[in-house]
């Protein structure tokens, strides 16, 4: 039975996702060919409503058999799509149709009235990436997202911080201001301060469903300042933690606290059941730092790309 297309309507359909993703996870052996259940979380309650505001009837769609949904085609950024297949439905979901879908609703139209779409794909789905170039994608020239896995059979590092600084959990809400500056300055360093928007859009982070602030951990200075953080979500069916963001403040790097706040997560999500813990990243040092932490194996995600003119372009000419 060929599954039906149909766009994403209600709230009901954001929890059928969760079980959705959650199933896919476990059926591929919890590696990434397709999101976690965080990741659709996280980009649902912070990426998108802090950053994008995208609607989410307009921009997810979903593929449905036996009452139930076994692939989506939803987006990251814009003009950013991912591919969610169910391993049961790979020879039934038509990825053309998912390009379709894709390039109809996720690709953005650039300044020369052109338009632009970049796909995500695992780097062994050779079949995937065939459908991508017979259809114009070409592997782009961003760099791969590393998808890092260890499993909680290795040791855990005994990162202790130096120094004088500590590891705990996030505060109350009072600290969130402090929190929110200090991801600001780890992940806009050369970002002059006024562009700064302030810290309401962490009440979102905490909405997140599987969000737990014991989780949430940061490393603090002698003087009190929030130094370096990172947030750990732990799925109890899959036992899976996933280390989402972490970083340190510019004044405060080099001093070994990113992997304190990292071993301190690792012991707090294996007390908890965790089997499997997983981060992403896309840099050198984000790798170096990953793989000192035991994140050694991973999966890799390749980005195509494709820009083409849309029907307003091509009749100006």
């Amino acid at each position: 039975m060929k599954p039906t297309m149909r766009t994403y309507q209600t709230e009901e359909d954001y929890w059928c996702i969760r079980e959705f993703l959650r199933e896919v996870s476990m059926i591929n052996n919890r590696h990434d060919f397709s999101w976690s259940l965080l990741r659709w979380d996280y980009w649902r309650w912070h990426v998108n409503e802090n950053i994008f505001q995208f609607k989410l009837d307009e921009v997810i769609t979903l593929w449905e058999a036996d009452g139930r949904i076994v692939a989506m085609a939803n987006p990251d950024g814009r003009g950013e799509a991912f591919f969610q297949i169910h391993p049961d439905y790979l020879s039934t979901i038509q990825i053309s149709e998912m390009l379709d879908a894709a390039e109809q609703k996720i690709a953005q139209t650039k300044e020369n009235d052109r338009k632009e779409l970049l796909v995500w794909v695992n780097e062994d789905d050779d079949a995937m990436k065939q459908v991508f170039s017979e259809r114009g994608y070409i592997r782009s020239k961003f760099l791969a997202e590393h998808m890092r896995r260890r499993f909680f059979s290795k040791p855990i590092p005994d990162s202790k911080p130096q120094g004088g600084y500590i590891v705990r959990a996030l505060g109350d809400e009072s600290e969130l201001p402090a929190r929110s500056w200090l991801s600001w300055k780890a992940f806009h360093p050369d970002e002059p301060d006024e562009k700064y928007e302030g810290w309401e859009w962490y009440r979102n982070v905490q909405r997140v469903p599987i969000y737990r602030r014991d989780l949430d951990l940061v490393a603090v200075a002698p003087d009190g300042e929030l130094a370096a953080f990172c947030t750990v979500w732990f799925d109890d069916i899959t036992r899976t933690a996933v280390f989402e963001p972490v970083g340190t403040h510019p004044n405060h790097q080099k001093r070994g606290l990113g992997k304190a706040v990292m071993s301190e997560g690792l012991r707090r999500a294996e007390r908890l059941g965790a089997t499997l813990a997983t981060v992403s990243s896309y840099n050198t040092a984000a790798h170096a730092l990953y793989e000192s932490m035991g994140f050694t194996e991973f999966d890799l995600l390749e980005p195509w790309i494709k820009e083409w003119e849309t029907e307003a372009a091509h009749s100006a000419k």
